[in-house]
């Protein structure tokens, strides 16, 4: 009997692992369940094109729907996967038992919400397309002002989207600087010089204590007595996996789905995505990765490690995103630390156009870039090589 494989989660990391095992030829039946209604999409657009306005909602779909018969797909959209039991291998969907042979688990993440504010009008999070399409709706009636909380990279986002429609915006950062625990206080000083020089007004170091309002969000209060009146609320204070459903799976929950070094969570059922917890062996550490081209990589690998006893090599990415705002790339590939030696080794911050490698113990760690994109591809294959802070700095010493 042909082996049938169960894909849970109708998102990149999901589709892209079913894409790759029929290019790979495999023709046995292949599930995709997702609970949203939407096919399969592209997340980054929402907080930029489509937010913007600059495209519908149809240009985000990852697949042309023609290309979903020649991948014979058993898509289930609307279904949600609601329990799972590895030693029976069943799993529950929507309530029903079903077995499977092979499992991946594609279940991404839902954001944090900022408490007190369930239910209220006004105020939203931005995770799926219809969360898009419910700012872009709001934005488009002409709030008197939009307040973000949260300067990680969702939340930088949406404030220069806002800011590019002509909407006042407020973005609210509890330190002291965007992207400060990502890229350190440096590098995330010269983001904030960005949005302050677009018109956001950026509030760094403070926190909000209290939203006013009964059924519409009116004002958020900081923790510095500061009150800002608002009729839009986003709110951008990062993301949980979605692993509630595997409560008793038989499976290790520990932020995420615990994998091995092959993304296997346990016979017969590995993890790829947001929701994955695996062992990198390139850094020595469990590691949960957010950002797209993870989600591309990994889908792929964690759908054909269920076809094989044992894959070649592990799974051992040089973690990579990117962020657009306003005119700004903005691009990180490696694992920087606080602690690491940051150095411009190209551009200049003042035009906000540089690269800047991140070191430590002798190692080259990260590559930081701000409109610096072959100088960002060039330190990720240095990282990839595991090259030494010497080596990367005499390579960049050559850059233009």
């Amino acid at each position: 009997m042909r082996k049938s494989i169960t894909i849970v989660g109708a998102s990149l990391a999901g589709l892209r692992g079913a894409e790759a095992l029929r290019r790979d030829g495999f023709d046995g039946p292949i599930s995709l369940i997702g609970d949203e209604p939407h096919a399969p999409y592209d997340r980054p657009p929402l907080s930029k094109k489509i937010l913007a306005g600059d495209w519908e909602a149809d240009r985000a779909a990852l697949t042309p729907a023609e290309r979903f018969a020649d991948l014979n797909l058993d898509l289930r959209l609307g279904s949600r996967a609601t329990k799972l039991n590895v030693d029976s291998q069943t799993l529950w969907v929507d309530g029903e038992p079903e077995a499977y042979q092979g499992l991946l688990i594609a279940t991404g993440a839902r954001c944090r919400t900022l408490p007190g504010t369930e239910g209220m009008n006004g105020v939203h999070t931005l995770r799926t397309l219809n969360d898009c399409l419910a700012i872009r709706t709001a934005l488009e009636a002409g709030p008197r002002r939009l307040v973000v909380v949260g300067a990680g990279f969702i939340g930088a986002e949406v404030a220069a989207t806002a800011v590019g429609r002509g909407v006042p915006t407020t973005l609210i950062e509890s330190l002291a600087a965007p992207l400060e625990r990502v890229v350190g206080n440096m590098v995330g000083e010269v983001v904030a010089e960005v949005h302050r020089s677009n018109g956001v007004d950026l509030r760094c170091g403070v926190g909000v204590t209290a939203v006013h309002g009964r059924e519409q969000i009116e004002a958020v209060e900081l923790t510095d007595g500061t009150i800002i009146e608002t009729d839009l609320l986003v709110v951008g204070i990062g993301v949980l996996p979605n692993t509630e459903w595997l409560e008793g799976s038989g499976l290790t929950i520990e932020n995420g789905v615990v994998c091995d070094e092959t993304c296997l969570a346990a016979p017969g059922v590995t993890a790829a995505g947001d929701v994955a917890r695996w062992l990198n062996p390139r850094y020595g550490e469990l590691m949960r990765v957010e950002h797209w081209d993870n989600a591309v990589e990994q889908g792929p690998y964690a759908a054909r490690r269920l076809l094989v006893d044992q894959p070649a090599n592990p799974f051992t990415p040089v973690p990579w995103f990117w962020s657009d705002q306003f005119d700004r790339k903005i691009q990180l590939a490696g694992r920087p630390s606080p602690d690491d030696e940051v150095q411009i080794v190209n551009g200049s911050i003042e035009e906000h156009r540089f690269a800047a490698f991140y070191g430590s113990h002798g190692k080259l760690r990260a590559v930081f870039g701000m409109n610096r994109p072959r100088q960002v591809m060039q330190g990720k294959n240095l990282l990839a090589q595991g090259a030494s802070w010497q080596e990367a700095l005499a390579v960049a010493a050559a850059w233009e």
